[in-house]
């Protein structure tokens, strides 16, 4: 039998500490999940380009028992569809009030705001965020977002940005090297 493999990712243990106890991670769409990039075919339907890395890390921090919801100011059957492949069972569409949209999910949670982490990447999302006990920001997100975050990471919206956030929380809650293991096994 192989011997356990060492996790490769590394995150400031201050980081951890700061991540540590979370509950429910609240993800923006566009410049989250995606590149926030507007496309629309010729008949005006907009469609999203998605990660699959952001997408796995979605389901291992579920996995871990930090409920995913998703708040965001748009929605398309394509948006619809994503999310229900990646089993979010808490998502908030064509919402401009992402703050009173999470409270509500928090109450129905039964959690509050210490034990919620928020990622998003523009003005909309800063209710949220300066409210969750941990935020964190794509690379590319605004800057006054960037300012507030506990995080910024190294890769940008839509291009794995998420999956860092997700790995993050994983570590933070002592889950991401059994779930590693369970991939290598």
């Amino acid at each position: 039998m192989a011997a356990a493999q060492s996790p490769a990712l590394r995150f400031e243990p201050q980081l951890l500490l700061a991540a540590q106890g979370i509950r429910v991670a609240f993800f923006d769409i566009d410049g989250v999940l995606t590149d926030g990039g507007l496309y629309l075919a010729n008949d005006g339907e907009p469609f999203k380009r998605f990660n699959i890395l952001d997408g796995l890390g979605i389901k291992l921090i579920a996995q871990a028992g930090i409920t995913p919801v998703v708040i965001t100011g748009r929605d398309s059957p394509a948006l619809r569809a994503r999310i229900a492949a990646l089993g979010i069972a808490h998502a908030h569409y064509g919402t401009e009030q992402k703050l009173a949209a999470a409270q509500q999910t928090l109450d129905q949670l039964g959690l509050q705001w210490q034990g919620a982490a928020a990622m998003g990447d523009d003005w909309p999302d800063l209710p949220v965020m300066t409210r969750a006990a941990f935020a964190c920001a794509p690379s590319n997100a605004h800057a006054e977002v960037k300012a507030i975050a506990h995080h910024v990471t190294s890769c940008a919206g839509g291009h794995g940005a998420a999956r860092e956030f997700c790995d993050l929380l994983l570590v933070a809650s002592g889950r991401y090297a059994a779930l590693l293991e369970g991939y290598l096994s």
